[in-house]
């Protein structure tokens, strides 16, 4: 009985000692660290994103057509009649793989920039706060550099014209929402939702592994988290 109230009182005083631990953390070392991590997870994604492929290829941020388009897109591939819309769907997602690199100097520029503040009330927050900051802050932005790419890409391909005569017709009839009309606008929507998928989840996998983190202090700092 005496041994188990010593071992009580340990686990107590241990996690006494992790809280203070964490709470002496200065506001510097957690901007920092949270710093150091997202700039790290902007940097594999925009990395990983931009390869052939890195959205083609990936279920999680494969582009398809919009609403029924893509649900028709579906039908006809089953029917063996999907040549042409897999061709569309090729060169959506390849005009999404060249605008990522756009998107690594905007969102660096946004990290390097956040405030201390920001950072020490985001890192005890869900697992992709961080990434959801960067979203709100950059997404206008990020946006605007991605169309001019998307644009270049999804015409010279031939079928960006063809898919807006269609989907402009289908919006007037409800198939698909307005905003989905353009290509453009359209591939631009998802390569942001791709590129922040991707970030929030190496957000999230160093935030469970800390020994992932590129510096000591983010490892020190994510690990009294846990």
């Amino acid at each position: 009985m005496r041994s188990y109230i010593f071992g009580f009182i340990g686990l107590v005083f241990a996690a006494q000692a992790s809280a203070l631990s964490l709470n002496d953390i200065s506001q510097n070392q957690a901007g920092e660290s949270l710093k150091t991590v997202l700039e790290q997870s902007t940097r594999l994604a925009v990395e990983q994103l931009s390869q052939p492929g890195g959205f083609n290829k990936n279920p999680d941020v494969h582009i398809e057509l919009p609403g029924n388009l893509g649900k028709a897109a579906r039908t006809m591939k089953m029917l063996g009649k999907g040549k042409q819309v897999t061709a569309l769907e090729d060169s959506m997602n390849r005009a999404a793989e060249q605008a990522i690199p756009q998107a690594q100097e905007l969102l660096l520029h946004a990290i390097k920039n956040m405030t201390i503040s920001d950072a020490k009330g985001i890192l005890t927050g869900p697992e992709n706060s961080a990434t959801a900051y960067l979203d709100r802050s950059s997404r206008e932005q990020l946006r605007s550099r991605f169309l001019p790419v998307i644009e270049q890409v999804t015409r010279s391909s031939g079928l960006a014209q063809q898919y807006n005569n269609f989907a402009g017709q289908a919006a007037n009839f409800g198939v698909i929402e307005a905003k989905d009309a353009s290509i453009e606008n359209y591939v631009a929507e998802q390569a942001l939702d791709g590129l922040f998928t991707i970030i929030g989840e190496k957000e999230a996998a160093i935030r469970q592994d800390p020994a992932q983190a590129a510096s000591d202090i983010a490892k020190k700092v994510f690990d009294l988290l846990r």
